[in-house]
């Protein structure tokens, strides 16, 4: 138990001692380099692209050389680099690792020392291990919610420069320009993509590589065909905008009709813990035999599995997509 403890803390330090020096290492400059090598890299494994360029790059994933090499042998690496971006986040995949397991040894000794028994401590070692991922998957969606939220504006806004006479990349410009982010950010990097040489298409195709919302897609779609078979692309562009939001209109009424479930559902998965800790704080002995008990912690872990897999059916439920 003390070697486990000793070798605990030299992990955990190590670990803060790393993070930030990994934080440090990439700029906001690299980064920028980075998605554009990325974007062209992407355009060449489409074999659409009339650009003849060999690029040898290696990308790190890691500050620390050998948790790259072994980063560089798992293939969901490259998805994990994606999905960090797609949040907005300036991050090494090897630091979101790194903290999880960090976070998830931390988790492991304390559920060890709340409840002295290896079974109660996986839980909180399987917390600790999500909690990192599941901080950027909330960034990626509100940032997703934003992009939408704007995204309408945008294509008025580019609407309009097309009446106006303005061809469609300086719309595209005039986006990056004006319009809050993240979709300012999100459109000026389409417009450099193509204006340093990607051909349009590669570019727009990007975009949706970038922020995989089906709005985006729809948009893409339109203008690859308007490209090719010619129309109003003005029109195209307010009806698409009409469409995206009476989408949203739609999701308003479904979100007030199913607040009062929203709410049942919240209730129902937050009781459960909310008891326990309850009864803990008023009476401790009571659920001592739950502990100390040989079956005690297995009932635990069973009725914490159960709880996971109602919330996870009750909030699929209420939980309705437009």
């Amino acid at each position: 138990m003390a070697f486990l403890l000793a070798f605990s803390t030299f992990i955990v330090v190590v670990g803060v001692l790393l993070i930030p020096i990994v934080f440090a290492a990439g700029g906001r400059h690299q980064q920028v380099i980075r998605r554009r090598l990325q974007s062209i890299e992407k355009a060449r494994a489409r074999n659409e692209s009339s650009l003849e360029l060999e690029l040898l790059r290696s990308e790190l994933l890691s500050a620390v050389p050998p948790l790259h090499r072994l980063m560089m042998k798992w293939n969901w690496s490259v998805r994990l680099r994606e999905f960090i971006a797609q949040a907005g986040m300036n991050l090494k995949p090897g630091v979101l690792v790194l903290a999880s397991g960090v976070l998830g040894l931390v988790g492991y000794l304390i559920g060890l020392h709340l409840f002295l028994h290896q079974l109660l401590a996986i839980p909180f070692a399987v917390a600790g291990l999500v909690i990192p991922s599941g901080v950027v998957a909330f960034k990626r969606r509100r940032r997703f919610r934003e992009f939408e939220k704007s995204f309408p504006e945008a294509l008025d806004l580019l609407a309009r420069a097309v009446r106006a006479g303005h061809a469609f990349t300086t719309g595209l410009e005039m986006i990056g320009k004006e319009l809050p982010e993240p979709l300012a950010g999100e459109f000026r990097t389409t417009f450099e993509e193509q204006n340093l040489g990607l051909p349009l298409k590669d570019a727009l195709l990007n975009l949706t590589e970038r922020i995989p919302l089906i709005d985006v897609r729809f948009f893409v779609v339109a203008l690859l065909i308007q490209k090719e078979s010619g129309g109003n692309l003005a029109e195209i562009l307010d009806s698409l905008s009409a469409v995206i939001r009476d989408r949203f209109r739609i999701y308003g009424e479904i979100k007030v009709k199913t607040a009062h479930g929203r709410m049942t559902g919240g209730i129902l998965i937050a009781l459960p813990p909310l008891v326990a800790l309850m009864i803990a704080a008023l009476n401790p002995t009571y659920l001592k035999p739950l502990v100390e008990d040989v079956w005690g912690p297995y009932m635990l872990v069973g009725a914490g599995v159960m709880q996971v897999v109602g919330s996870m059916l009750l909030w699929k439920i209420v939980s309705i997509e437009v």
